[in-house]
């Protein structure tokens, strides 16, 4: 593979997988640099996307609210329900989850825990849709592979869209939702080239250029 090289969306999916050598099936990120200045409020680039052919994992699910809500949470799927049992757990540093639900009428006792979730990624919040009183439709959505992203210190959007596992146009199907979904939130104050780069890769691989204009973007 050639430094610097760029390739079109669907060939670097397919080179993606021939040089993944990995024994665990080894999830596929995507990397995101944006010409923005990630300090100013007006140029913060953040979203969600459903990702068309999901995440090829089990997300673990952990839903924080009021005993009404309980039984509409785990018949939705969620792996964890309760309150304030699992808020004690997290004070005491327990994360073991890869989403946090929670409704806003127990954002109060949610909002302390912040220390610790906040660094892991893990504080519920209203523009992920991770803080709602449809707390069934949000955990389905997440596991179906909702994904929510956000601009890093460094102008760069970090995400997994999937598993070497995959055939290679569904990486590209995924990649597609995902680039176009940012794409589509440049802020109004952005000034010059908004994507500078997009690259695609595996936990174990190296990083694959991806061709911008076989994109449409």
């Amino acid at each position: 593979m050639t430094p610097g090289k760029e390739f079109g969306l669907e060939d670097a999916a397919k080179l993606m997988k021939e040089v993944t050598f990995t024994k665990f099936d080894a999830s596929v990120d995507i990397d995101i640099r944006l010409g923005i200045d990630p300090k100013k409020s007006d140029q913060m680039v953040r979203g969600v996307v459903s990702l068309p052919h999901g995440l090829g994992k089990t997300v673990r699910v952990l839903v924080l609210c009021t005993p009404d809500k309980e039984a509409e949470a785990r018949e939705a799927g969620a792996e964890h329900v309760g309150l304030d049992e699992f808020v004690k757990k997290i004070e005491g540093g327990w994360t073991d989850v890869d989403v946090i639900i929670c409704t806003p009428t127990v954002m109060a006792k949610v909002g302390k825990l912040g220390k610790v979730l906040g660094p892991r990624g893990l504080m519920p919040n209203p523009k992920s849709g991770t803080v709602t009183l449809e707390v069934g439709k949000a955990v389905k959505e997440v596991k179906a592979g909702k994904v929510d992203f956000k601009i890093d210190k460094q102008g760069i959007i970090h995400a997994s869209i999937g598993k070497a596992s995959f055939t290679a146009d569904k990486i590209r199907d995924n990649a597609a939702e995902l680039i176009n979904m940012v794409a589509k939130l440049k802020p109004a104050s952005a000034k010059g080239t908004y994507i500078q780069s997009i690259s695609l890769s595996s936990s174990m691989s190296p990083g694959i250029r991806i061709d911008k204009s076989t994109i449409g973007i």
